[in-house]
């Protein structure tokens, strides 16, 4: 908010590649590039197309059966009809899919806690215990388990909130506010909502009815399994609704990654829409072609693409944090004095 810009039509960017150029100066430029670079590459290979629309039609198939082939067109056309129509449709439809898809998923997940509430702590004390000492299922030493955990922790946990990356930045520059600390606090929720709640439901889900034992299972497979047993409906009906969260979940992603990346390539261009207008095209056959991979390939490039985008980013963060604690701390002293409503 305090380093992005406005042009002389009123159009407002901002993220990473602005704060890095303004806040640390004309030096840092070319990390600035490298971050807006990233930026268009995690969109394409990481967590904007592929993995969301191969997690879209792997529930597809394992609910009705559904060829990802049919799935992964039916998919390319709504994303085009969608970002072709630009931001005002992208928040249109996020913005009445978004709280409905969240409370269904955690209505859904919540109940299967309750009905195994018995099994609770033995649960979280599996979670806590496998994580620093080697089990059948991880096998391994002590040592190297708890590696895999960190490292598996750390890359879900940023796909699951896109912490550090500064993807959310992107968003956050286009609010209607002047308070830069009052949208940081804003976009901090994100963070608690998607990991802190949303997963840490998921993961206990899936301990709760041992999913996460079933030899064969990855992927959305594996919380398929969990609702499907956790939940007390037929198995159909479960599959159906862990489908349509999901759908939900990965298409509004799907949508706001296209934003997030044609923010970073209007920086790389000068302004050049016509660049965007291009990339949108190539941003909806990664859409297509997200499908025809494989699970582990998918999260494989898309943790390497998550890594390159998060390095610039970080360093910006570390080297303008005094800015963040002079801002933070001139707000609530404004906000105290009562000249904040």
């Amino acid at each position: 908010i305090r380093y992005r810009p406005k042009d002389h039509n009123g159009h407002i960017s901002g993220g990473p590649m602005y704060y890095i150029l303004h806040g640390m100066g004309e030096k840092w430029r070319p990390l600035a590039i490298f971050f807006a670079v990233a930026g268009v590459l995690v969109a394409l290979f990481g967590i904007g197309t592929m993995t969301q629309v191969n997690s879209i039609t792997g529930s597809l198939q394992a609910s009705f059966g559904t060829a990802p082939e049919v799935a992964s067109v039916v998919i390319a056309l709504v994303v085009s009809t969608i970002i072709f129509g630009g931001i005002h449709w992208i928040s249109k439809v996020s913005e009445k899919v978004v709280p409905f898809m969240a409370a269904a998923y955690i209505f859904a997940t919540v109940t299967i806690i309750a009905l195994h509430l018995d099994q609770l702590l033995p649960a979280l004390k599996s979670v806590f215990s496998g994580a620093f000492t080697g089990t059948a299922a991880m096998g391994g030493f002590a040592g190297a388990t708890v590696k895999m955990a960190i490292q598996k922790g750390v890359a879900r946990g940023v796909f699951s909130n896109e912490s550090g990356l500064g993807s959310a930045p992107i968003a956050a520059a286009a609010a209607k506010t002047n308070e830069p600390v009052e949208q940081g606090l804003i976009s901090m929720t994100g963070t608690f909502i998607d990991t802190i709640v949303i997963c840490t439901l998921t993961g206990l889900s899936i301990v709760l009815t041992g999913a996460w034992q079933v030899k064969g299972l990855e992927g959305v497979g594996v919380t398929t399994y969990a609702f499907q047993k956790g939940l007390p409906f037929p198995p159909e009906v479960s599959a159906f609704v862990l489908m349509l969260c999901l759908v939900f979940f990965a298409f509004t992603t799907i949508l706001g990654w296209d934003y997030y990346s044609e923010r970073c390539l209007e920086y790389l261009s000068g302004g050049n829409m016509k660049h965007v207008k291009i990339f949108r095209w190539i941003y909806i056959l990664a859409v297509f072609i997200g499908p025809y991979m494989t699970v582990s390939a998918v999260w494989t490039i898309a943790d390497i693409f998550n890594g390159l985008m998060a390095i610039p980013n970080m360093i910006a963060i570390f080297a303008l944090s005094g800015v963040v604690a002079k801002e933070t701390r001139d707000f609530f002293k404004r906000h105290k004095e009562g000249k904040i409503k």
